[in-house]
């Protein structure tokens, strides 16, 4: 009987821990692409319909220009922006049921400055969050921990340094006690791991020369946002570097297997589902061609697993910026030309293409049975997850360009263009 009863609580425990982990993901977007940074929300009332005076719950205008994405713990939402000119570079936290400005901080003021892309801006990165703390990066200008509670730096690096050449995108993660930053640039490149109590140093490992020295400097840079997969009882970091996908024991930096294969810096994030990490490579040439290649991956080895441990490859055009989105065992993903893609995951082959008229940077959202895709023009197609393209809803907000992927949060969107923010709802 009190063995039932032990068995009975402890289900009930396992159970309203679920449901409370599940209520955290609805409430809270802690990272790029969610605080599972998978791109899936567990918001199940998006409305459908929406435009510059409907359905908007708030909009509030953002002074200079960042492309980095909001993120949002208990009633703050964070975003980071940059004067035009980089002397000034700041972090915003919003309230999120009105909209006001609670924080305004200028954290940043470098004396020099490196160029950047004109698509770029010099607040790029996603910030992450989590109670009661904030993380802000700027790339090489610095880093900062913020106390989300009185708005106070809790401790400053601006001593993290690489030539990014055409500004930076990298976003940091947090794991466990870790605050994860990947620094490459034209002439450095490597990953740092940072007490994130103190901003101090744990690790620090350098990608491996022997194959960046081969590639002229600007291919020697990147721009991904590593992630963080399970790998039979132990987590693996996965970093999708210039030329070369890494997998690192998050713990301590040591690697644990690599794949070479292209000539250039990457943007898109790694994706898993099932035990199957799944990237984009950067650029190759052959014969003329110029393309990537989408790799599915068995994570499962050690060293180099090249030859071992692809499953397939898919062809696509180079100039991929925006990072697919996989549920169900279907990837979807727009290429640098416009098709909107849905893939088989078990083989990489086509399930349906569409060419599309906008371009898409920013990376698509999974919510309530559906999949979001935002447009530099600020339009977001909505489709159907499922075998045949289904498009559910097509909305638009005006003025301003939209790099930032957009947070899903409380049944609501947070919507940033260059501009302003919005939090797309019910009232």
């Amino acid at each position: 009987m009190k063995c039932t009863t032990l068995i009975r609580l402890c289900l009930i425990l396992i159970t309203v821990f679920g449901v409370q982990m599940i209520q955290a993901q609805q409430d809270n977007w802690t990272h790029f692409r969610g605080s599972s940074l998978n791109g899936i929300a567990g918001a199940s009332k998006i409305p459908m319909i929406w435009n510059d005076s409907t359905n908007i719950m708030w909009k509030t205008d953002i002074d200079g220009k960042g492309w980095s994405s909001p993120v949002v713990f208990g009633n703050q939402v964070w975003v980071t922006t940059a004067t035009d000119n980089g002397k000034n570079m700041w972090a915003i936290c919003l309230d999120i049921n009105t909209g006001k400005k609670i924080y305004e901080l200028n954290l940043f003021q470098p004396e020099k400055l490196q160029s950047k892309h004109s698509m770029n801006t010099y607040a790029t990165p996603t910030c992450c969050i989590e109670q009661g703390f904030v993380y802000i990066h700027f790339g090489t200008y610095g880093t900062a921990c913020v106390n989300t509670v009185d708005g106070k730096v809790v401790w400053k690096r601006t001593d993290l340094n690489c030539e990014h050449a055409q500004g930076p995108g990298s976003s940091p993660i947090l794991y466990k006690d870790l605050l994860i930053l990947h620094m490459e640039g034209t002439d450095v490149q490597y990953i740092i791991a940072l007490n994130k109590k103190t901003g101090t140093t744990v690790w620090k490992t350098d990608r491996e020369a022997e194959f960046l020295k081969k590639l002229a400097p600007i291919n020697r840079k990147a721009y991904i946002t590593p992630i963080i997969v399970n790998v039979k009882g132990h987590d693996m970091l996965i970093s999708n570097g210039a030329a070369v996908c890494n997998a690192y024991d998050p713990n301590s930096g040591k690697q644990i297997w690599r794949i070479v294969r292209g000539e250039d810096s990457s943007v898109p994030m790694a994706i898993a589902e099932n035990g199957i990490i799944y990237f984009y490579t950067s650029f190759m040439q052959v014969d003329g061609e110029r393309f990537i290649n989408l790799l599915a991956v068995n994570p499962d080895g050690k060293d180099d697993i090249a030859k071992t441990n692809i499953l397939w490859e898919n062809k696509a055009p180079s100039g991929q910026l925006l990072t697919p989105l996989i549920k169900d065992g279907k990837i979807y993903t727009i290429d640098a030309k416009n098709v909107l893609y849905c893939l088989d995951a078990k083989t990489g082959k086509e399930i349906y293409s569409d060419k599309l008229k906008q371009k898409y940077n920013a990376s698509p959202i999974f919510a309530n049975g559906n999949i979001y895709f935002t447009s530099i023009k600020g339009e977001m197609l909505v489709i159907k997850h499922g075998e045949t393209l289904q498009v559910v809803a097509e909305n638009k907000l005006s003025g301003g360009e939209v790099f930032a992927t957009p947070a899903f949060v409380r049944n609501s969107i947070l919507f940033r263009t260059d501009k302003s923010m919005y939090r797309i709802g019910t009232k």
